[in-house]
């Protein structure tokens, strides 16, 4: 399923979109809220630079909203229809989703704006500038 070379494995473990070889974040954990944007400039194995413009990652946003809106549709339901909770309660549910579910949300959208740019390369050591 998370087979190297798949936009899926890179979009789900943050790993560089063209290698695949190292985490494109300094600290891998999103939930430590201090580092959640830190990144590092390029790749050590490809050399694939993350940031290819000043707020490069501002389109993510886009992106953090459409996720954002398939959290809280997937919160409601489950909070509504199969544990039968009430509309109040359902919106604590979505609200709660959403506000422990922030840092996750940030960092696949920027993984998944990258890789809307970058595409896998199974030549990189070939064609590393």
């Amino acid at each position: 399923m998370l087979k190297k070379g798949s936009k899926l494995n890179s979009i789900l473990t943050g790993s560089c979109p063209k290698c695949h070889e190292e985490s494109m974040y300094l600290e891998k954990n999103p939930f430590k809220m201090g580092k959640i944007f830190e990144m590092h400039e390029t790749c050590s194995h490809c050399g694939t630079r993350y940031k290819m413009e000043p707020s490069f990652f501002y389109g993510a946003m886009y992106v953090s909203y459409g996720l954002s809106i398939a959290f809280g549709v997937a919160a409601f339901i489950i909070a509504n229809v199969f544990f039968g909770l009430g509309l109040i309660h359902s919106f604590i549910a979505i609200v709660a989703t959403l506000i422990l579910g922030f840092p996750i949300i940030l960092r696949l959208a920027r993984n998944i704006w990258i890789n809307m740019f970058v595409h896998y390369d199974k030549n990189w050591k070939e064609t590393k500038h």
